[in-house]
């Protein structure tokens, strides 16, 4: 365990379309094996994939708690259709753990009672903080988005209070109506055939000069580049940061969350860290621009002003 000083490590829901089975497979490693201490799950993106992991979520969050993680169970980032809203109700309604709001369309439905923010809610200043924090909310994770001026100057307004920062994983930037992911494959929204489980990782877009640019990942747009917050987890702990967040990706969770534990604990140096992560995610090009007031996609090595990548 961790002393009250050191943030707590956290994994986020999966944002992409994997099989039920894999799915599975993935959080009871992550309940066996994984340094993590709070894990947020459930479909986030869109809701024809519900098909494929709520046959096993009561196992699964069975597994997870069995292992001493605390669950929180995600609400979708974007509500449509009726059936759609009809989830989210029964979702809060009847769930016995905390919910994660991810879409402004539950607040009303998680007033009062014990939930979180997740980081697709645009939370920018304190004001919108202590308004979500006065309606009831428990942690919020800021978004990804936010440099660290932003967060310090949130969490000096409001101490003592739990707001998570999304250290590893593609950005999340922004929920369709409409799916490119299908559209690119010849397909409509409404005959897509599931074509996003085809890349598990998401579908890389280039611009005409073809540089890398973005990811689509069904309805979901995403920054190609990882946000990787090594470098920045010692600033992060000295600000009062309560939960650092890891995004899962196709690559060994984790592995990556002993990474991100060592570095907290002191027990690695974050340059051994992150040369060890492109072991573990080969060919994912890195960024951490937001959090030091650049363009997302840069790279900014400790100790230098100067982006020494894209992604």
């Amino acid at each position: 365990m961790t002393d009250a000083r050191t943030p707590a490590l956290s994994l986020g829901p999966v944002y992409y379309l994997w099989d039920g089975p894999k799915w599975r497979d993935f959080y009871f490693r992550i309940a066996d094996e994984a340094p993590v201490e709070h894990v947020t799950l459930g479909e986030t993106v869109c809701s024809k994939r519900q098909h494929f992991t709520e046959p096993h979520v009561a196992e699964v969050v069975e597994r997870l708690e069995a292992a001493g993680k605390t669950v929180t169970l995600s609400t979708l980032a974007m509500v449509t259709l009726e059936r759609e809203s009809r989830h989210v109700r029964d979702l809060i309604g009847d769930s016995d753990h905390p919910v994660e709001a991810n879409d402004l369309s539950a607040l009303g439905l998680v007033k009062d009672k014990a939930h979180s923010i997740g980081p697709l809610v645009n939370v920018y200043n304190a004001v919108t903080a202590k308004v979500l924090a006065a309606r009831g909310a428990e942690n919020i994770c800021l978004p990804p988005e936010l440099p660290m001026s932003s967060i310090e100057r949130i969490l000096q307004e409001m101490p003592g209070f739990s707001f998570e920062i999304f250290a590893f994983g593609r950005m999340p930037l922004a929920i369709s109506a409409r799916c490119a992911h299908a559209r690119s494959k010849g397909l409509s929204k409404d005959n897509c055939q599931f074509i996003c489980g085809q890349e598990p990782d998401g579908l890389p877009l280039k611009t005409l000069d073809r540089q890398s640019f973005l990811v689509l990942n069904g309805v979901q747009t995403m920054s190609n580049s990882c946000v990787v917050l090594l470098d920045e987890l010692a600033a992060l702990k000295s600000a009062g940061i309560a939960r650092v967040r890891l995004s899962p990706q196709d690559c060994d969770m984790v592995a990556v969350a002993v990474l991100y534990r060592a570095v907290l604990d002191g027990q690695m140096e974050s340059e051994e860290a992150i040369r060890r992560l492109t072991g573990i995610y080969p060919g994912a090009e890195f960024s951490n621009g937001f959090f030091h007031q650049r363009e997302g996609a840069a790279w900014i090595a400790r100790g230098r002003n100067a982006a020494m990548g894209h992604g």
